[in-house]
């Protein structure tokens, strides 16, 4: 099955899947989107470092503490997701990426354009959800 992917303008049909520069494209989509989440978490580190905890109403230290603790989630979940865009580098340089875990199949290069860190086949993530609906409804 031969796909599309729009690189830089250009549309090319029938290329062979994960050529090289199906993996160079992805490659620097994952490390573009690093940079922005590591730009973003020294943007916040920098706020929170120069925010004034010394508030005297305590509706306010409450508030700020709030504020202080979901931005704190926030960067957990960034640090998490580096971590998924660097197995997925990883998975670049090995060969493996943009073929699912599950069934070994290609995963659809529209899949991957639109989530990068895919490490499953649209079916094969379905599939896994219906599982995990399962489990949490009994």
């Amino acid at each position: 099955m031969s796909e599309t992917l729009q690189i830089g303008g250009e549309l090319r049909e029938g290329e062979p899947f994960m050529n090289d520069r199906q993996r160079d494209y992805f490659r620097k989509k994952l490390m573009a989107w690093k940079g922005e989440i590591l730009r973003e978490s020294r943007e916040t580190l920098e706020a929170l470092a120069s925010d004034n905890p010394n508030l005297a109403d305590a509706a306010d230290r409450a508030s700020s503490e709030t504020d202080r603790a979901i931005e704190l989630r926030a960067r957990d979940r960034q640090r998490k997701l580096i971590s998924k865009i660097d197995a997925a580098l990883m998975r670049i340089e090995d060969g493996t990426y943009g073929y699912c875990e599950e069934t070994g199949e290609p995963i659809s290069l529209k899949r991957l354009d639109a989530r990068p860190i895919a490490t499953l086949s649209l079916e094969a993530q379905e599939r896994h959800e219906r599982r995990e609906k399962v489990y949490r409804d009994e």
